[in-house]
C-alpha cells in the first residue's frame, strides 16, 4: 500500500495558492485515476484507489499546513504503513516553476508542512517537490506562496499536473526515479529526438522526389 500526501489549506481562500499546488497533485491524481469520492478521516479527506498494482490512499490534510504531520502520523499508524510507504506532494521555492525533483528525506528546508510530517513520522519519507520558483527578494517570499497562482501561469501548471496524474503509477511501484523523469520528459521534450524525426521526414521527402 501507498500513501499520497497532498500538502495545502483547506477552504476556497487558499485554493489557487502556489502554497497549495500539493492539493492540486493530489486532486489531479484522484480523478485522473478513479479514486474513491473523498471522506473524512484522519484529520483530513480521503480518498481510495489503486496505482501500479498496489493499493493507493489519497490524503490532504484539514488542519492547515504548519500541522500536517498529524494527519499523516494518524493515517501511517492506522494502516501500518512506514515512512517509506509516504509519498509527500509539496511546492519547493528553490526550484524553478514547473520543475519536479523526487528525493527521500532530508531536511525541510523552510517548509512548515514537511518539518511537521518530519516531526510526527521522522525524515525518511518520498518527497515530490513541485517548484513555484521564488520571487527573487527575502520580503516577498510570504505573499509569493500564499499568492494565487496568476493566469498566465495555467500554461505551465496545468500539463505539469497532467504529466504528475499520468505517471503517478510509477509511484505505485516504487519507481521513484522513473516517475520523476517521465514527469521532465512530458514537459520537456528531447529535442534533439524531434530534431532526428525532423531530418528523417525531409530524407524521405527528398527521396520520393
Amino acid at each position: 500500500m501507498i500513501l499520497l500526501v497532498g500538502l495545502g489549506n483547506p477552504g476556497e481562500k487558499y485554493a489557487r495558492n502556489r502554497h497549495n499546488v500539493g492539493f492540486m497533485a493530489a486532486d489531479e491524481i484522484v480523478r485522473r485515476h478513479s479514486f474513491s469520492p473523498p471522506r473524512a478521516r484522519f484529520q483530513g479527506l480521503v480518498c481510495e484507489g489503486t496505482l501500479g498494482g498496489e493499493k493507493a490512499i489519497v490524503l490532504k490534510p484539514t488542519t492547515y499546513m504548519n500541522e500536517s504531520g498529524r494527519a499523516v502520523g494518524e493515517a501511517m499508524r492506522f494502516y501500518k504503513l512506514t515512512p517509506a510507504d509516504v509519498v509527500v506532494f509539496y511546492d519547493e521555492l528553490d526550484l524553478d516553476a514547473g520543475k519536479i525533483r523526487m528525493k527521500t528525506g532530508g531536511g525541510a528546508a523552510g517548509h512548515n508542512g514537511i518539518r511537521s510530517i518530519a516531526a510526527h513520522i521522522g525524515p525518511d519519507f518520498r518527497r515530490v517537490r513541485i517548484g513555484i520558483g521564488h520571487p527573487g527578494i527575502k520580503e516577498r517570499v510570504m505573499s509569493h506562496v500564499l499568492g494565487d497562482f496568476a493566469k498566465a501561469d495555467a500554461a505551465w501548471v496545468e500539463p505539469m499536473l497532467h504529466a504528475i496524474a499520468d505517471a503517478a503509477p510509477l509511484l505505485g511501484e516504487g519507481k521513484d526515479a522513473t516517475f520523476a523523469n517521465k514527469v521532465h520528459l512530458a514537459l520537456n521534450p528531447e529535442p534533439e529526438k524531434t530534431q532526428k524525426t525532423k531530418d528523417q521526414k525531409t530524407k524521405d521527402s527528398d527521396g520520393e522526389s
